[in-house]
């Protein structure tokens, strides 16, 4: 699996994960001591898609033509 395809596949697994979270949204709470706050998970997983995008818009080849005058 190439570079790109890795980027994608995470990529689209955590848009997965988002929409799931977004479906059925859940209260932040207390377990054993940790907080579990998905607002702020949500926003991790968003930065995750962020990072991929920014991989795959620099991993893209692009042609840029002029002309000496």
């Amino acid at each position: 699996m190439s570079d790109t395809q890795q980027l994608e596949t995470i990529r689209t697994t955590t848009l997965a994960q988002i929409e799931e979270i977004r479906a059925d949204p859940k209260p932040t709470y207390w377990l054993d001591g940790q907080r579990v706050h998905w607002q702020e998970y949500v926003e991790s997983l968003q930065a995750t898609v962020d990072w991929c995008d920014r991989k795959l818009f620099e991993a893209e080849t692009f042609e840029l033509r002029s002309r000496g005058i």
